[in-house]
């Protein structure tokens, strides 16, 4: 399990966003906070380096332990933001979950093989880049495999129902939500032009010669 240490910080800077060096230092903290159906809103401190490491690991989906001396919150890492330009991380919001129960997050999927498919000039289409699933928080995966070497060809699909899950994880997505298949490449047709009506031409032409014919002369 992941660990991250916090530091408490006050509640009347919760509002600010953007890292703070620590004086002396080139330590960057980030502000933070955590929060839960049990767990009241607590404004804290997280140092940067080590929250790109563990969020790198993590995602969303993978359980965060926040440590800070004597307490410990299991968490989930519920929101992230950036800055516009430098795309830092500036703030981060933890959900703290209630023990004892099980969540519903949203797993990555991770497409591994190759589909035959492919070979036989199809594309392979991924449908789905992500799943709803709900488990406990010790049971919950990083990701979920899909292996697309199933597709054999254009009429084969990968659904939800047929993911290979981890013990005590239950898709929450509709079972027969496609998640990839392949389809045959379209060949570019070249357009032909339309034939020129000539005999539009001829009335135009005629029409043209009438109104001349109709102008009286000075």
């Amino acid at each position: 399990m992941l660990k991250l240490a916090i530091e408490k910080r006050e509640a009347k800077a919760s509002s600010a966003t953007g890292g703070a060096q620590t004086a002396g230092s080139k330590t960057t903290k980030i502000k933070a906070v955590f929060y839960g159906p049990k767990v009241a809103s607590t404004s804290i401190f997280v140092n940067e380096s080590d929250f790109i490491k563990v969020f790198r690991e993590a995602g969303e989906s993978t359980v965060v332990t926040l440590t800070g001396g004597t307490e410990e919150h299991d968490t989930l890492i519920h929101d992230v933001k950036r800055d516009p330009v430098s795309d830092r991380v500036i703030h981060i919001d933890f959900y703290v979950m209630e023990k004892g129960k099980k969540v519903e997050v949203s797993v990555p999927l991770d497409f591994t093989g190759e589909a035959p498919a492919v070979k036989l000039g199809g594309n392979l289409i991924k449908v789905l880049h992500e799943i709803e699933i709900e488990a406990f928080p010790k049971d919950l995966p990083h990701s979920i495999e899909v292996d697309v070497s199933s597709i054999v060809d254009f009429d084969t699909q990968i659904k939800v129902g047929d993911l290979k899950l981890p013990a005590g994880v239950t898709a929450k997505t509709d079972a027969d939500e496609v998640v990839a298949l392949a389809a045959a490449a379209k060949e570019e047709v070249e357009e032909v032009a339309a034939p020129i009506d000539m005999s539009a031409i001829e009335i135009s032409e005629k029409k043209g010669k009438k109104e001349e014919e109709e102008i009286p002369a000075e």
